[in-house]
Parts: C-alpha cells; sequence; structure tokens
C-alpha cells in the first residue's frame, strides 16, 4: 500500500536535528581541539603570545545545533508548501506476518 506524507512539523524536526547534530560533532570536535592545541604557536611573528580561543570548541557545538533547527524547520515548511501541488513523499507499506513461537 503506497502512503504519502501530508505534513512535516518544523519545530518537531528542526529540533530533532539540531541536537542531533550538536551531538554528532562533539567526537569531531574534541580531536580537532586536541591537534590545534598541540600544533598552534605560541607566539606570532612580533613576539606577542598566542592563545587558541578554546571556548569555540564549547560554541560551535550550539552553532550546529541553532543553524541545524533553523535550516531543518525552514525545509520543512517548504516541504508543506510544495507538497499540496507536487505530492509528499511516497512510501510503500506492507503488512509482515511473525512467527508464533
Amino acid at each position: 500500500m503506497k502512503k504519502q506524507i501530508k505534513k512535516l512539523s518544523p519545530h518537531q524536526n528542526g529540533k530533532v536535528f539540531g541536537i542531533l547534530m550538536a551531538v554528532a560533532t562533539l567526537p569531531m570536535f574534541i580531536p580537532m581541539f586536541l591537534m590545534m592545541m598541540a600544533v598552534s604557536p605560541s607566539m606570532d611573528a612580533t613576539g606577542n603570545q598566542i592563545a587558541f580561543p578554546s571556548s569555540m570548541m564549547i560554541i560551535f557545538p550550539f552553532f550546529y545545533l541553532i543553524f541545524g533547527y533553523i535550516s531543518v524547520a525552514i525545509m520543512c515548511l517548504v516541504y508543506n508548501f510544495i507538497q499540496k501541488f507536487i505530492g509528499g513523499f511516497e512510501y510503500e507499506t506492507s503488512e509482515q506476518q511473525t512467527a508464533e513461537l
């Protein structure tokens, strides 16, 4: 049986995707942070001390959460608008019989 998705919830889908992106980027940012701390120079060309902005490692996952939420919410609104004219995502379902134990 074929079914179509009539509406996507912008808030719920944006919330799930934003949190997923924030959590999924942590394994990438931790090694990147350690590598940047190891290879970044401690002084610039004039002899002034340079400190790597470690606060960026905390801020970046929040950026992913915010921009992930916004982009998915906007795309859900666009989907909800255009599906009225061209139809929604279509998928097929079937009943599966389970073996009784």
